[in-house]
């Protein structure tokens, strides 16, 4: 019985802020150096690498596929992983340097010939996306392993959220500033700015090891078929995968093509960094969650958070060349995605639980691995390489005066596109509803098989 009361009082233990920061510098990491890829990728490739818009998309393409074997073996990885430090925590530690080092690889512009270029490009980007799914997968991991308690749970994931806000803010807004500041050309410009970015990226990761702690350690590294057995029908784990996968398609589609429009659409380059800057209107979802969770069900919030962002993107099509206008569509469809960017990583966590209480397997690192690295992934490449295609069909050429239909397509992919696939995702979430209703049964029912199982 004492055992029981022990799991009982230790799911309820509030999390220290201090750790809280610990836990959000990984996410202001991540966002740094993924921010900037998923954002900028296609620019640089096509308008400062010179890599043709069809060519950059054949690369975002790739990676998709490689994406469907990287993750879940990542998250075997963790699921197996056993040390002294936990099982998702070590991985800050030991990639943290690959990817620093393949980020700033990637942006490196050595001189070569076109076919030099396509491989280059092709290798840096699937190594630092490997590097990614080895850092972003124990962000989402190690979430159901520092606290028992969903609220807590909330609070941590809404505190990752805003630090990862921070890191995209920076490197979202100020990168092309750092590039054309620090180089006496675009290559060297973006080659000097990775570098800084990834000092800093580094550093962040090196905080968020040795600050953290995960309470929940297995004994013993789980086999890659108990891995498997722990997503058999769990359907709030599939819902949600599929879900968070339109989500970033819709992300994605939204911002790689941000550069496009102001430069070609409104004859306005620079003011990409402002709706860039805008994004920062995502707080104002991400702190209103946990106040909103306490009145409304997690599903629909989500797809209350879908629906607006949706809205905020339709209305794009609508502002013409007023740049208040887009800029109030903007942060207006960024309070949707502050939202929806925020809330199915503390649910991931609640369907580790769901797979625990329906297998007897608790697979944190492969459930999650698929659930954010691979859906992010997955859903970001898409999303970047859905728009390349429309621009390529158009007829898109880097750096020359764009006709028409070129036009009609950047602003297609800018409001149109991403609006599709956030409704999209907002109507499957509905699916979800009827599992969130067991969730305090399932939480109780596992937390007294943990205490009959420490007693006997």
């Amino acid at each position: 019985m004492k055992s029981s009361l022990g799991s009982a009082i230790n799911s309820k233990a509030k999390i220290p802020f201090h750790r809280m920061l610990a836990y959000a510098s990984t996410d202001t990491a991540g966002n740094l150096l993924y921010t900037t890829v998923s954002t900028f990728i296609l620019y640089y490739y096509t308008d400062v690498f010179g890599i043709s818009v069809a060519a950059a998309g054949t690369i975002l393409l790739a990676a998709r596929i490689l994406d469907a074997f990287d993750a879940p073996i990542w998250g075997f990885i963790i699921d197996h992983t056993h040390t002294k430090w936990g099982q998702s925590r070590p991985y800050w530690l030991w990639m943290a340097f690959p990817f620093a080092i393949f980020f700033i690889l990637m942006f490196w512009s050595p001189d070569l010939s076109t076919s030099g270029k396509f491989w280059w490009a092709l290798v840096t980007y699937l190594l630092f996306g490997i590097s990614y799914t080895g850092i972003g997968t124990p962000i989402t991991s190690i979430l159901p392993n520092l606290s028992n308690d969903s609220n807590e749970r909330i609070r941590l994931n809404s505190t990752r959220s805003i630090g990862g806000m921070i890191g995209y803010f920076i490197t979202a807004t100020f990168t092309l500033s750092f590039a054309a500041f620090f180089g006496s050309n675009p290559q060297s410009g973006w080659r000097n700015t990775a570098l800084i970015l990834a000092v800093i990226g580094f550093a962040l990761l090196m905080f968020a090891f040795l600050d953290t702690r995960e309470i929940n350690k297995p004994k013993k590294g789980i086999s890659i078929l108990k891995s498997i057995k722990a997503a058999k029908a769990n359907w709030p784990w599939f819902i949600l995968v599929i879900v968070f996968i339109f989500y970033w398609l819709g992300n994605a589609s939204r911002t790689s093509v941000v550069v496009y429009y102001t430069q070609y659409n409104l004859g306005h380059k620079d003011f990409a960094s402002i709706l860039n800057a805008l994004v920062m209107f995502q707080i104002i979802g991400m702190v209103a969650i946990p106040f909103l969770v306490k009145k409304f069900r997690k599903s629909y919030i989500l797809m209350a958070g879908m629906f607006l962002a949706a809205f905020g993107q339709i209305l794009i099509s609508f502002t013409g060349n007023s740049f208040i206008g887009l800029s109030l569509a903007w942060a207006l469809a960024s309070v949707g995605t502050g939202i929806s960017v925020t809330l199915p990583f503390a649910m991931l966590a609640d369907t580790v639980d769901y797979g625990e209480w329906r297998n007897g397997i608790r697979a944190s690192g492969f459930l999650t691995a698929i659930g954010s690295s691979f859906a992010i992934k997955m859903g970001s490449g898409l999303g970047g390489w859905a728009p390349s295609m429309v621009l390529a069909h158009a007829g898109y050429k880097a750096g020359a005066v764009q006709n028409a239909g070129v036009l009609s397509a950047i602003k297609f992919s800018i409001s149109w596109l991403p609006a599709i696939f956030f409704i999209i995702g907002g109507l499957l979430i509905l699916l979800y509803v009827r599992f969130e209703r067991k969730e305090k049964t399932i939480r109780t029912t596992l937390i007294e098989r943990r205490g009959e199982l420490n007693e006997g």
